[in-house]
């Protein structure tokens, strides 16, 4: 049975390692997992490749299949040069897997809430062991591409568009060591050493605690020491986290996962749904590296990691799974207060997360905003484009608020994606329909209302811009 693959009911009834046909079909496939995972070795091997590597080297080849570029399919690129498509689909992997290493860096600090619950259930002790693994093989993920993506910055944009805002001094704790110094920022601000946001804390625990009182014999131990420190729960202003739900939202929800069997979860909804929204654009470099291993031709470093990466996340893939739709059935029915709640979570990510189109980053499912406007903004009079203000927005307002075969492709990652999260969520007896069926995230994706949505943020945007250098 290929490691790489993700463990389903059907391969693992067809295994002949299983040595007791009386264990429950989720406890099968997470051990198996588990044992898998212990055996790879795709951690080491992407880990090798950010320490060796060398933006210079691979320069001159695409990452990627050229429609994982920025701007893919806008008027711009079309006029782009061979130099500037090379850098635009290098950015795409950069952007791409700034995001993941802060959705990763959230995952970590999940892994061990969650954890701790499961711990306290018993009965689960390879899941324990499988979730301190991922989270340990996470941090070499993140590390994996801070290395790349700021090599990869410096050499395209230079040191002085990367921005690198000290994070507060104050101890993090076990996160803090965790995160890379760029991400810190990310997760950690003065805003949780104020008095109020203490008593917030305090107030979201007690709420969660008080509904969820018949269950505090699994409280998780990494929120007794947070609590026992007078440590607050992180949350991230970035990545899938920080999308899904604004911060005092997410607090409110680790501590219902940290301290409910059924919450806990019900996380691995959220966690399978950060796999999936992976997955859609990290195969596509998973199969360019197999083509290009099997024609015998160089194979970009950030190429090989992507294929690394999605070999590694196959287990995760597994897990969020199995807890997803399987493992929770083993439980006491949810109350409703625990119904409510994860439907409350899963309405939130579609909102905030997967209710929109980009017009120039195919594959991000979020209206653009006037932060990535900027963003491009900026890119555009970088040392790739080195444009005017003027340049700069005759070009923006083709690629935002014009319809072009960039928003083809972000629709067509939209209808797979889409089609991955029914597959799961439409098992999920005790959501709504809403929620089964994706239906926020299915009208989101539309390319007319992507446009108009875009016109009025440019036309605020555009105003906020001087028409001369």
């Amino acid at each position: 049975m290929s490691q790489s693959a993700e463990l389903t009911p059907e391969i693992l009834e067809q295994s002949s390692n299983i040595s007791n046909p009386k264990e429950k079909k989720h406890v099968k496939i997470i051990k198996q997992t588990y044992k898998n995972n212990t055996n790879s070795d795709y951690t080491e091997k992407l880990w090798d490749l950010a320490q060796n590597f060398d933006y210079a080297s691979n320069s001159n080849h695409y990452w990627g299949i050229p429609e994982l570029s920025l701007l893919y399919g806008t008027p711009l690129y079309e006029e782009a040069s061979p130099s500037q498509k090379l850098a635009l689909n290098h950015l795409f992997w950069v952007a791409n897997y700034h995001y993941i290493a802060v959705s990763e860096s959230s995952t970590s600090m999940y892994n061990m809430i969650t954890s701790g619950v499961f711990e306290n259930l018993g009965g689960y002790e390879e899941l324990c062991k499988e979730l301190e693994l991922e989270t340990d093989q996470e941090s070499y993920h993140i590390r994996t591409f801070q290395k790349v993506a700021y090599k990869t910055k410096t050499s395209l944009l230079g040191k002085t568009t990367l921005g690198n805002p000290l994070a507060s001094k104050s101890d993090k704790g076990w996160l803090g060591k965790l995160l890379p110094k760029p991400l810190q920022p990310l997760f950690f601000s003065s805003q949780y050493k104020t008095i109020f946001s203490g008593y917030q804390d305090y107030a979201l625990s007690f709420i969660a605690k008080k509904m969820l009182e018949g269950k505090k014999q699994y409280y998780s131990q990494y929120l007794r020491e947070l609590e026992q420190k007078d440590h607050p729960i992180a949350a991230a202003s970035e990545g899938i986290s920080g999308q899904v739900a604004p911060r005092h939202w997410m607090r409110f929800f680790t501590f219902n996962w940290g301290i409910s069997p059924f919450m806990a979860c019900q996380y691995y909804c959220l966690r399978y749904t950060a796999n999936a929204y992976l997955k859609n654009h990290e195969y596509c470099y998973y199969k360019s590296f197999q083509e290009l291993e099997k024609k015998g031709e160089f194979i970009p470093a950030p190429t090989a990691i992507s294929y690394y990466h999605l070999l590694d996340e196959s287990f995760h893939t597994t897990i969020s799974q199995t807890l997803a739709k399987d493992m929770y059935r083993e439980l006491p029915q949810p109350t409703a207060y625990e119904k409510f709640l994860s439907g409350k979570i899963l309405h939130m990510m579609q909102n905030n997360m997967l209710s929109g189109l980009s017009g120039a980053l195919p594959g991000r499912f979020v209206a653009d905003s006037p932060l990535f406007m900027l963003f491009i903004y900026k890119l555009l009079k970088s040392p790739v484009f080195g444009m005017s203000n003027q340049d700069s927005l005759y070009w923006m307002e083709k690629s935002f608020c014009q319809e072009h075969d960039g928003f083809h492709v972000g629709l067509k990652y939209h209808a797979k994606l889409l089609e991955a999260l029914r597959r799961v969520f439409n098992c999920l007896e005790y959501q709504s329909a809403v929620n089964r069926e994706m239906r926020i995230m299915a009208a989101g994706g539309s390319i007319d209302k992507a446009i108009k949505g875009n016109i009025k943020v440019f036309e605020k945007f555009s105003r906020s811009i001087p028409q001369s250098n």
